[in-house]
């Protein structure tokens, strides 16, 4: 079984995918994941994050250690880094290569690293809901991680549409556990 996950900035994707993964006994991929990796491999390095080839050929390598890829360096400029062409290419190869028996979370995971997904799920919340969340864990001002993901929001457009048959649910009131149990419900439903 092959389940996607998608949606937003701060929407719950990591956490929610990882139970539901654990619950599931299937392998989870945090494809959200692999580009800040990226990111803090280019940032490291000086790699200019304007050049989509350059990036490309770093898709792989292992972040430095001590890397904090939550950060908000690394939050500031992964959709730069994502957004390159080549990037995505060489990033959704890898990420089919890993499509087996698993639950990917991520932008774009079930509209188009895996359009054939047994279920697609997409995580929505209000930005102001996101930013409370993100504050906690990064224990800084709500408006200003707001302001961020306000900002990610429209660099990602192209990125955080819904797949057509995608199942929507709103995370604004549960918790994460609640989430994980709705979608393992689903996939109950479609196995």
């Amino acid at each position: 079984m092959v389940i996607t996950i998608d949606g937003p900035a701060g929407v719950g994707k990591s956490t929610v995918a990882s139970l539901v993964a654990e619950r599931m006994g299937l392998r989870y991929v945090n494809t959200g994941a692999m580009y800040r990796e990226l990111t803090a491999v280019a940032l490291a390095g000086g790699v200019s994050l304007n050049d989509g080839e350059a990036l490309a050929a770093l898709v792989g390598q292992p972040p430095p250690d001590g890397a904090d890829l939550r950060s908000e360096a690394i939050s500031g400029n992964v959709s730069s880094v994502a957004r390159h062409p080549q990037v995505r290419a060489r990033m959704r190869a890898r990420q089919r290569e890993l499509a087996t028996d698993a639950v990917l979370e991520g932008r774009d995971t079930g509209s188009i690293v895996c359009p054939e997904a047994d279920l697609k799920v997409f995580l929505v919340a209000s930005s102001r809901v996101r930013a409370e969340r993100r504050a906690r864990q990064l224990r800084m001002p709500v408006d200003k991680v707001e302001r961020t993901i306000v900002e990610r929001d429209s660099l990602d457009s192209e990125q955080s549409a819904p797949a057509p048959d995608a199942v929507l649910i709103d995370t604004g009131g549960m918790d994460a556990s609640q989430v994980a149990n709705r979608i393992v419900e689903l996939a109950g439903e479609r196995m």
